[in-house]
């Protein structure tokens, strides 16, 4: 096991296309390993292969729904509860995860990012959708989703095509946000 570095913007690796898992090898294994490692040590709710750099459909996703003070999604960087609960309560592994029937209806969560990190904004997805995917062995998986777990797994997928969640703000807001990054970033 492993902490992986988590890759944040701009690198352009967070921009490309994940490929398809074909082999559920012990390097698949390791690689999810890994990624629950890493995200757990960040601490965050959820984490695409590439944001440790490699362009696997691969998503892992755990919502410690314990914690009350977790962010609503992604990354609560001050995070004192996640340090003194180490614990995995629900490790969700994705591979080659699809949407099917996305609802109408649509919620609005405050999100966040690992690999852009003490950026938050609302972002609105459908409240509802129906999953499909792969676990560690190839074995194919149905699920409904909503709330939370839904808008997690559509923010993970998104990685997946080389999108993170400020992109589905405007122009304006994006900058502002990239801009407050910057700052951020000097400062530290």
């Amino acid at each position: 096991m492993a902490i992986r570095e988590i890759i944040e913007v701009p690198d352009p690796r967070l921009k490309q296309v994940s490929v398809p898992v074909e082999t559920f090898d012990d390097e698949l294994k390791t690689l999810v390993e890994d990624m629950f490692e890493t995200m757990y040590d960040a601490p965050g709710i959820g984490l695409a292969a590439i944001q440790v750099g490699v362009p696997l459909r691969v998503l892992v996703i755990d919502l410690q729904p314990d914690d009350p003070d977790a962010e609503p999604v992604a990354c609560d960087h001050d995070g004192h509860h996640h340090h003194h609960q180490p614990t995995k309560k629900e490790p969700r592994v994705f591979i080659n995860p699809e949407i099917l029937d996305p609802s109408e209806e649509h919620s609005l969560y405050q999100e966040g990012c690992l690999s852009v990190p003490e950026i938050y904004a609302e972002v609105e997805r459908p409240a509802r959708i129906r999953a499909r995917w792969q676990d560690l062995d190839g074995n194919t998986h149905e699920e409904e989703m909503d709330g939370l777990m839904a808008t997690c797994l559509q923010h993970e997928m998104d990685h997946l095509e080389g999108v993170l969640f400020i992109d589905h703000l405007s122009r304006l807001k994006r900058n502002m946000a990239l801009k407050k990054l910057e700052k951020l970033r000097k400062a530290a």
